[in-house]
């Protein structure tokens, strides 16, 4: 069976985002086929970084879902823009500072911070691998997930997307302790967890440095989404780890992941791709200029160690 992708342009000011997010889900086909009264958004809020730096999620296209979620199932369902924990950011301050606070009042609707969520311990092989996570119960019983991530990339996993903004979901938040297995862990909880729908932001994309990408994309598959996010980003997905890995899980099939819109090239040729070797060499230095300074200072722990 073919799985859409859609890939829509839609300009950074935020105009017609509206118009160009029902166009994105009119091409995959999206509509809810079952009743709707509750509605679950996971947004990436990494850290506290403006959506125009490219790391975190525009507030516009959250109050466009909400509207695009309003019309198709009602004026009275109940909708939760979420966000968990982690290691270097905690929701209660991310939310204000970013405009989530300010949103949720405009659109009348609440904020949810996963890790205070009602928590159910889940167990997953992958391979031979037990897996153990915190996964919050909302998004398990929400009648419609909905899962807005970023698109960027990062030097452990290469791509981070669809897939990935799913791992931000463990309650727990120091999440760095699924790092010796991050492959492992992404594809992990993509099993336990189950979006109806994907929505990318890259209005603002995040490469080799922030770029003006404006780019929607929306797909009902997380590895379908990421199969086509890494092809924007310049990369091979046969070469993403995770993505190989989701395969022989059978969370996805490469061959059926089927493109709509606009063409990959168009994006492509414009993202700042990162040279890989470059990128790494340099991390190592940082990282370990930055573990000496926080094991001196005690300060917090930058993103960049602990990423989310």
């Amino acid at each position: 069976m073919k799985t859409k992708v859609s890939l829509v342009r839609s300009q950074y000011d935020g105009t017609d985002v509206k118009r160009d997010l029902s166009q994105a889900l009119n091409l995959i086909g999206f509509e809810p086929k079952f009743t709707v009264k509750t509605v679950a958004i996971k947004v990436n809020l990494c850290y506290y970084w403006n959506a125009s730096t490219g790391h975190t999620t525009d507030p516009r296209i959250v109050e466009a879902l909400i509207d695009q979620v309003r019309n198709a199932c009602g004026s009275d369902v109940e909708i939760k823009i979420a966000e968990a924990d982690a290691s270097a950011m905690q929701t209660k301050y991310v939310f204000p500072m970013l405009g989530y606070t300010k949103l949720a009042k405009k659109k009348k609707v609440t904020l949810l911070n996963l890790s205070e969520d009602e928590i159910e311990e889940k167990e997953v092989m992958v391979g031979k691998t037990p897996i153990v996570f915190k996964v919050p119960r909302t998004l398990l019983t929400s009648d419609l997930f909905i899962n807005v991530p970023k698109l960027k990339v990062m030097h452990a996993t290469h791509i981070t997307c669809a897939m990935k903004n799913l791992f931000g979901c463990i309650a727990h938040p120091r999440k760095v302790k699924y790092h010796p297995l991050l492959a492992k862990a992404i594809v992990g909880i993509n099993k336990i967890l189950k979006p109806h729908l994907n929505v990318v932001d890259g209005l603002v994309a995040l490469g080799r440095f922030p770029v003006k990408l404006n780019l929607l994309m929306a797909g009902e598959d997380p590895f379908a989404v990421d199969w086509v996010a890494a092809q924007v980003m310049g990369y091979k997905p046969s070469g993403i780890q995770f993505l190989n890995l989701a395969i022989k899980e059978k969370l996805g099939h490469a061959e059926n992941v089927v493109v709509v819109g606009e063409e990959i090239a168009d994006f492509r040729k414009d993202f700042p791709t990162e040279n890989t070797l470059v990128a790494r060499a340099k991390m190592r230095l940082q990282l370990s200029l930055l573990r000496a300074y926080s094991k001196v200072s005690g300060d917090i722990i930058p993103p960049s160690l602990q990423d989310t």
